[in-house]
């Protein structure tokens, strides 16, 4: 490495924010880039440590720790220390196709696996990653590579999410001619529309799928496969089909049901978004008590949007019980810190309201309207860990009811595998969690020439896993159309 003591001569330093109280007043990303010097000082943190977990992407303790898409951390950390941000580059977009997207929204698992976080702070590997990128396109090292050769394969991508991009943008690169099928009116899937503007840019979104319509790979918006558009359709013109249509199908709250001012956390995050890109009403929390049942990054993204719209008051309801401050003795490094973590929206709502908008072990049991039948309030209830037929579930405490004004509920309990009807136009078997079947370890389903990536295939997870996914996949389609692939 440039600096073998670089771990020792410098403090980790993050991106600095803007305070909540002001960056509320926006939706633009409110994290500022380091100057040049101070980022080379970063990079200069990476030791050599022999062994680079954070490259590992390896299953330890039943999560995952290190990065599924392998990236080569510990080289282009050493060329930004050095100042070949060229060479960086070129190392990162190697294993990585959108490393704008994974060095804003990714929880950062290289982060968790690297050796410095073992007896201090961990490299700031993602704001090293995002500052590399994002010098590639200021520079213009980030142009258009459309093929010099094309195979004469045509290959559909259902679904332009990050996992539907990699696979297109791989696919593209071999040569194949690959249309990318989108039901909403942009590309980009949950890019686009499942996480809000102040965590990732629309323009960074846009800019990606413009320089990929350089390099050849063709976007048609509107066109749902298995509704407005016959699967049947798709295998008859096309060599491939690659399936990347997410885990989309969110897990309903009973007590929320019929319920008018009760909405899925998708629904709500997508209408700020269009909203914003093209004006006209969201679904608005402007005003009113918001309550969102759901602890996870979409429940806090709901959070830092409601607050946004202006917001009266805002309670996040998490069913689990809070988790640890620090490591407990059961999850040492390199696994994957099972800490409780405080979000930007989490972040927010105590600036503005006082107080952390989190309480555990809590769901809502019931929901009332008033006389003309809008939401006024919800009944919410303590849950407690509880043994029953051989498996630990979260029950009601009895008597523990609490009554939350709220004119807008946000249901963000995660997702219940992919939608049905895309798989079922293409008659794909599913697992027992409803993702669609695959051979094992690959790609491939039990239809001719079709293959699945992404959420779709593996349940609702990461934007650096979707990425990985889709490259995968796209190697495999590459090697069932040409008998052999060189993509990585």
């Amino acid at each position: 490495m440039g600096k073998p003591t670089g771990f020792l001569d410098f403090q980790r330093r993050g991106r600095p924010g803007q305070p909540p109280r002001e960056r509320v007043r926006h939706w633009d990303e409110f994290h500022a880039p380091l100057p040049e010097e101070e980022r080379r000082e970063q990079a200069a943190r990476c030791m050599e440590c022999g062994v680079p977990f954070c490259q590992s992407g390896v299953e330890l303790g039943g999560m995952f720790t290190g990065c599924p898409l392998h990236n080569l951390v510990p080289e282009w950390n050493d060329l930004v220390y050095t100042g070949n941000l060229g060479q960086a580059l070129a190392r990162l977009t190697k294993t990585n196709s959108f490393p704008e997207f994974t060095g804003r929204v990714c929880p950062a698992l290289c982060e968790a696996a690297c050796t410095c976080g073992l007896n201090g702070d961990p490299v700031a590997i993602r704001d090293n990653e995002l500052a590399i990128i994002e010098a590639g396109f200021a520079s213009g090292a980030m142009a258009p590579r459309p093929p010099r050769v094309r195979t004469g394969k045509q290959v559909a991508v259902v679904g332009s999410g990050p996992a539907g991009l990699a696979a297109a943008q791989q696919l593209n690169r071999r040569g194949h001619s690959v249309t990318v099928f989108e039901r909403d009116d942009r590309p980009g899937g949950l890019l686009m529309y499942g996480i809000p503007n102040m965590k990732l840019e629309k323009r960074v979104v846009q800019r990606r799928v413009e320089l990929m319509k350089a390099e050849g790979v063709e976007f048609r918006t509107g066109c749902d496969i298995g509704r407005n558009l016959p699967a049947q359709d798709l295998l008859a013109e096309y060599d491939a089909v690659v399936l990347c249509c997410g885990a989309k199908k969110p897990r309903p709250l009973p007590a929320a049901e019929g319920i008018p001012g009760a909405y899925f956390a998708v629904d709500f995050l997508t209408a700020a978004t269009k909203a914003l890109l093209d004006g006209g009403a969201p679904i608005s929390a402007a005003g009113r008590d918001v309550v969102i049942v759901g602890g996870g990054d979409t429940g806090n993204d709901c959070v830092g949007a409601a607050i946004r719209q202006g917001c009266r008051s805002v309670v996040q309801l998490e069913m689990m019980p809070r988790l640890p401050d620090v490591r407990a003795g059961d999850n040492p490094w390199p696994q994957w810190p099972r800490v409780c973590k405080t979000d930007y929206g989490q972040e927010e709502a105590a600036a503005l309201f006082g107080a952390d908008p989190r309480r555990y072990q809590a769901t809502v049991k019931a929901c009332r309207t008033d006389g003309r039948g809008a939401l006024s309030s919800v009944t919410a209830v303590r849950l407690e860990p509880k043994e029953e037929g051989g498996r630990r579930v979260m029950a009601e405490v009895p008597g523990s009811e609490e009554e939350l004004p709220c004119q807008l509920l946000l249901i963000a309990a995660g997702f219940l595998g992919p939608e049905d009807y895309a798989a079922e136009a293409f008659g794909l078997s599913r697992d027992g969690r409803s993702n669609v079947s695959t051979a094992p370890g690959g790609h491939a389903t039990g239809v001719e020439k079709v293959f699945a990536a992404g959420d779709m295939r593996r349940g609702q997870s990461l934007v650096v896993w979707a990425i990985a996914e889709g490259r995968a996949a796209a190697r495999e389609v590459d090697e069932y159309l040409m008998g052999y692939s060189g993509l990585g």
